[in-house]
């Protein structure tokens, strides 16, 4: 059986000559969180859309489930829910009101699926508070529950993080990886906030102007990000020759704000500092630095960070 819930392969939209997606394949492995990380406009929504067949492709596939999903939205759609748009919530209805009617018009034959699906999101059943009234956090959540009003086996979210508070932000974070670890759903998230796709994320995919650079799991994600010790001296051009004919360092960078790094931790750093302090080199600062997704991102695009 394939493990994969998500396959696409060579997945490409072009809008006249401009390509907003190219020739991007992703994986989903079953039971997980798949973190696509990009900056805004990098064609995380152009692809969401086109696995739930919104927007068609120019080119390749999307298979879920271990089918091509133009062939059988059918049977594919059912088992999935999403959130890549504003739901379109009546604000003059309560959070209980607005998901009935989603519940008559989808044909939902459980009886107790808003209160099930409020209860997950941890928003009360048959409140008073109109939806108009919600905080940014609580339409999130709602929006959520309209996603797993159905119970689905995939969640394709996007930006489910974005706007949040740094308490909201926790409190999606603690109920998507409930979903995921609890519930046995498949999910994945397009997101901008590095920090977040880090926390909560089995596997990551990293897109940048319509291509996927590096797909990779988070565990293979510690074993790239490197340890450094940073110096930033009065000469690194003095240091560096210290560095190679003393203590014979190769591995190291030299950055233009007078701070240099040595990737091989190996060496004590007292005897580092006394070589540099016996040669008149001025030291201002000097500790150990751990690469984050943030520096991994920035290396993978060649670029900036997201802002």
């Amino acid at each position: 059986m394939n493990e994969f819930i998500i396959e696409t392969k060579g997945l490409t939209k072009k809008y006249g000559e401009q390509y907003a997606v190219k020739n991007v394949d992703i994986h989903v492995r079953k039971n997980t969180i798949y973190g696509l990380l990009g900056r805004n406009g990098a064609g995380k929504t152009t692809i969401m859309k086109m696995m739930l067949g919104i927007t068609k492709p120019t080119a390749g596939e999307v298979r879920i489930f271990g089918k091509d999903i133009r062939k059988n939205e059918k049977e594919i759609l059912p088992r999935i829910g999403n959130l890549i748009e504003n739901p379109g919530f009546y604000p003059n209805l309560t959070g209980t009101e607005n998901l009935k009617i989603f519940v008559e018009l989808r044909g939902v034959p459980q009886k107790d699926a808003v209160e099930k699906a409020l209860e997950l999101v941890s928003l009360p059943y048959k409140d008073k508070k109109l939806y108009g009234e919600y905080s940014l956090g609580m339409k999130q959540r709602l929006g959520i529950a309209l996603a797993i009003l159905h119970d689905p086996e995939l969640l394709i979210l996007d930006e489910p993080i974005n706007g949040l508070d740094p308490i909201g932000i926790a409190e999606m974070r603690k109920l998507l990886r409930q979903l995921c670890d609890e519930r046995g759903k498949t999910i994945i998230i397009s997101s901008h906030i590095l920090s977040e796709i880090q926390l909560i994320s089995d596997d990551i995919g990293i897109i940048d102007n319509g291509v996927l650079l590096e797909e990779l799991s988070i565990s293979d994600l510690r074993n790239k990000t490197r340890k450094s010790i940073g110096f930033l001296v009065s000469d690194t051009g003095k240091a560096a020759t210290i560095l190679e004919n003393v203590f014979r360092i190769r591995n190291y960078d030299v950055r233009a704000d007078e701070k240099i790094f040595i990737y091989d931790l190996t060496y004590d750093i007292s005897s580092l500092i006394k070589a540099f302090v016996k040669n008149d080199i001025e030291i201002y600062d000097a500790h150990v630095y751990e690469n984050t997704l943030e520096d991994y991102f920035k290396e993978v695009t060649g670029g900036v960070g997201i802002a």
